[in-house]
Protein backbone atom coordinates (compact mmCIF):
# COMPACT_ATOMS: atom_id res chain seq x y z
CA UNK A 1 0.00 0.00 0.00
CA UNK A 2 1.20 3.06 -0.79
CA UNK A 3 1.53 6.09 1.80
CA UNK A 4 2.82 9.67 0.60
CA UNK A 5 4.43 12.29 2.68
CA UNK A 6 2.69 15.57 3.51
CA UNK A 7 3.07 17.92 6.05
CA UNK A 8 1.01 18.83 8.78
CA UNK A 9 -1.64 21.58 7.41
CA UNK A 10 -2.98 18.64 5.11
CA UNK A 11 -5.30 17.47 8.23
CA UNK A 12 -8.09 19.97 8.84
CA UNK A 13 -9.71 19.36 11.89
CA UNK A 14 -8.64 21.41 14.91
CA UNK A 15 -8.74 18.82 17.12
CA UNK A 16 -6.77 16.75 15.34
CA UNK A 17 -4.21 19.23 14.33
CA UNK A 18 -3.85 20.09 18.15
CA UNK A 19 -3.12 16.29 18.43
CA UNK A 20 -0.33 16.61 16.47
CA UNK A 21 1.22 19.21 17.97
CA UNK A 22 0.84 17.96 21.54
CA UNK A 23 2.61 14.26 19.69
CA UNK A 24 5.74 16.49 18.36
CA UNK A 25 6.11 18.62 21.37
CA UNK A 26 6.49 15.59 23.49
CA UNK A 27 8.35 13.33 21.41
CA UNK A 28 11.19 15.41 22.35
CA UNK A 29 14.76 13.19 21.18
CA UNK A 30 12.67 10.38 21.59
CA UNK A 31 11.80 8.09 18.73
CA UNK A 32 7.87 7.94 19.89
CA UNK A 33 6.59 10.29 22.75
CA UNK A 34 5.84 7.92 25.77
CA UNK A 35 2.44 7.00 26.06
CA UNK A 36 2.89 8.71 30.02
CA UNK A 37 1.93 11.65 28.67
CA UNK A 38 -1.21 10.86 27.10
CA UNK A 39 -1.58 9.69 30.79
CA UNK A 40 -0.67 12.94 32.04
CA UNK A 41 -2.98 14.90 29.47
CA UNK A 42 -6.05 15.60 30.30
CA UNK A 43 -7.85 14.90 26.95
CA UNK A 44 -11.23 14.06 27.25
CA UNK A 45 -12.57 16.86 26.07
CA UNK A 46 -11.77 14.94 22.74
CA UNK A 47 -12.87 11.42 24.28
CA UNK A 48 -15.85 10.77 21.97
CA UNK A 49 -13.66 10.68 19.28
CA UNK A 50 -10.37 8.86 20.61
CA UNK A 51 -10.16 5.08 20.05
CA UNK A 52 -6.44 4.00 22.09
CA UNK A 53 -5.31 0.46 20.86
CA UNK A 54 -2.38 -1.27 22.51
CA UNK A 55 0.11 -2.79 19.48
CA UNK A 56 0.63 -6.71 19.96
CA UNK A 57 3.82 -8.34 18.29
CA UNK A 58 3.57 -11.46 17.68
CA UNK A 59 3.62 -14.09 14.63
CA UNK A 60 2.44 -13.67 11.60
CA UNK A 61 1.91 -9.76 11.83
CA UNK A 62 1.34 -7.15 14.30
CA UNK A 63 -2.40 -7.30 15.87
CA UNK A 64 -4.22 -3.87 17.79
CA UNK A 65 -6.52 -4.61 20.83
CA UNK A 66 -8.43 -2.07 21.55
CA UNK A 67 -7.95 -0.53 25.05
CA UNK A 68 -10.94 2.51 24.65
CA UNK A 69 -13.14 3.77 22.13
CA UNK A 70 -15.45 7.08 22.18
CA UNK A 71 -18.85 6.88 22.32
CA UNK A 72 -18.82 8.76 18.55
CA UNK A 73 -16.69 5.59 17.31
CA UNK A 74 -19.46 3.32 19.10
CA UNK A 75 -22.39 5.27 17.25
CA UNK A 76 -20.02 5.45 13.54
CA UNK A 77 -19.38 1.75 13.88
CA UNK A 78 -22.50 0.15 15.26
CA UNK A 79 -20.26 -1.17 18.35
CA UNK A 80 -21.30 -0.07 22.20
CA UNK A 81 -18.14 -1.72 23.70
CA UNK A 82 -14.69 -2.93 22.10
CA UNK A 83 -12.91 -2.96 24.99
CA UNK A 84 -10.46 -5.84 24.30
CA UNK A 85 -10.91 -6.94 21.41
CA UNK A 86 -8.81 -6.83 18.35
CA UNK A 87 -9.35 -4.91 15.61
CA UNK A 88 -8.16 -7.00 13.10
CA UNK A 89 -11.50 -9.23 13.78
CA UNK A 90 -13.82 -6.25 12.83
CA UNK A 91 -12.54 -6.58 9.16
CA UNK A 92 -13.49 -9.34 7.07
CA UNK A 93 -10.69 -11.18 5.36
CA UNK A 94 -10.37 -9.86 1.82
CA UNK A 95 -10.41 -5.77 3.25
CA UNK A 96 -8.49 -6.94 6.86
CA UNK A 97 -4.66 -5.93 4.45
CA UNK A 98 -5.79 -2.54 3.82
CA UNK A 99 -7.71 -1.88 6.68
CA UNK A 100 -5.22 -2.15 8.72
CA UNK A 101 -1.79 -0.87 6.93
CA UNK A 102 -2.07 2.37 8.39
CA UNK A 103 -1.61 1.24 11.40
CA UNK A 104 1.28 -1.10 10.70
CA UNK A 105 2.90 1.77 9.12
CA UNK A 106 2.41 4.34 12.22
CA UNK A 107 4.36 1.60 14.48
CA UNK A 108 6.92 0.29 11.83
CA UNK A 109 7.97 3.91 10.77
CA UNK A 110 7.01 6.13 14.26
CA UNK A 111 5.52 8.33 12.17
CA UNK A 112 1.90 10.30 12.47
CA UNK A 113 -0.71 8.81 9.86
CA UNK A 114 -3.83 10.86 8.16
CA UNK A 115 -6.05 8.83 6.22
CA UNK A 116 -9.50 10.01 4.61
CA UNK A 117 -12.34 8.00 2.86
CA UNK A 118 -15.66 9.58 1.47
CA UNK A 119 -18.29 7.10 2.97
CA UNK A 120 -22.11 8.12 2.17
CA UNK A 121 -24.91 7.87 5.16
CA UNK A 122 -27.98 5.92 4.22
CA UNK A 123 -29.87 9.30 2.36
CA UNK A 124 -26.63 9.62 0.26
CA UNK A 125 -24.87 12.01 1.83
CA UNK A 126 -21.16 12.15 1.36
CA UNK A 127 -19.41 12.10 4.63
CA UNK A 128 -15.54 12.26 5.01
CA UNK A 129 -13.83 10.15 7.75
CA UNK A 130 -10.70 11.91 8.69
CA UNK A 131 -8.55 9.32 10.78
CA UNK A 132 -5.40 10.32 12.44
CA UNK A 133 -3.12 7.55 14.15
CA UNK A 134 -0.43 8.77 16.33
CA UNK A 135 1.85 6.14 17.67
CA UNK A 136 3.20 6.08 21.10
CA UNK A 137 5.67 4.04 23.32
CA UNK A 138 6.32 3.15 26.81
CA UNK A 139 10.03 3.43 26.31
CA UNK A 140 10.25 6.33 23.79
CA UNK A 141 11.84 4.21 20.82
CA UNK A 142 9.36 1.35 19.83
CA UNK A 143 5.85 2.24 19.31
CA UNK A 144 3.61 0.01 21.71
CA UNK A 145 0.40 2.04 21.56
CA UNK A 146 -1.83 4.14 19.44
CA UNK A 147 -3.67 6.84 19.88
CA UNK A 148 -6.33 7.02 16.70
CA UNK A 149 -8.44 10.07 16.55
CA UNK A 150 -11.63 10.23 14.23
CA UNK A 151 -13.57 13.23 12.57
CA UNK A 152 -16.72 12.21 10.42
CA UNK A 153 -18.03 15.50 8.39
CA UNK A 154 -20.14 16.00 5.44
CA UNK A 155 -20.48 19.23 3.51
CA UNK A 156 -24.15 18.93 3.75
CA UNK A 157 -23.92 19.39 7.11
CA UNK A 158 -26.00 17.00 8.90
CA UNK A 159 -25.93 13.09 8.58
CA UNK A 160 -26.75 9.74 9.87
CA UNK A 161 -24.07 8.74 11.74
CA UNK A 162 -25.87 5.84 13.28
CA UNK A 163 -24.28 2.65 11.93
CA UNK A 164 -23.03 4.61 9.48
CA UNK A 165 -20.08 2.39 8.90
CA UNK A 166 -22.55 -0.66 8.86
CA UNK A 167 -24.85 0.34 6.64
CA UNK A 168 -22.79 1.54 3.40
CA UNK A 169 -24.18 0.36 -0.01
CA UNK A 170 -20.64 0.99 -1.51
CA UNK A 171 -17.14 0.51 -0.21
CA UNK A 172 -15.36 3.73 1.36
CA UNK A 173 -13.76 6.12 -1.26
CA UNK A 174 -9.93 5.91 -0.02
CA UNK A 175 -9.14 10.40 -0.58
CA UNK A 176 -5.59 10.58 1.10
CA UNK A 177 -2.88 8.23 3.20
CA UNK A 178 -0.08 9.65 4.19
CA UNK A 179 2.58 10.01 6.62
CA UNK A 180 3.15 13.16 8.30
CA UNK A 181 6.96 14.03 9.00
CA UNK A 182 7.37 14.86 12.60
CA UNK A 183 9.66 17.28 12.76
CA UNK A 184 6.91 19.48 10.11
CA UNK A 185 4.72 19.23 12.75
CA UNK A 186 4.50 22.69 14.64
Amino acid sequence: MQFSTARPDVVRAINQRWLLTFWNRHRGDHAVPRWQVIEAENISRMADSLSFLDVIRGEPELRFRIRFHGATIGIIYGATDCTGKFLHASKPEPERRDALAPYKHAVENGRPVYVVHDVTDRAGRVVHSERLLLPFSRDGETADRILASFEFVSPDGAFESRGLMQTLQTPPTLKLMAAIEPRAVA
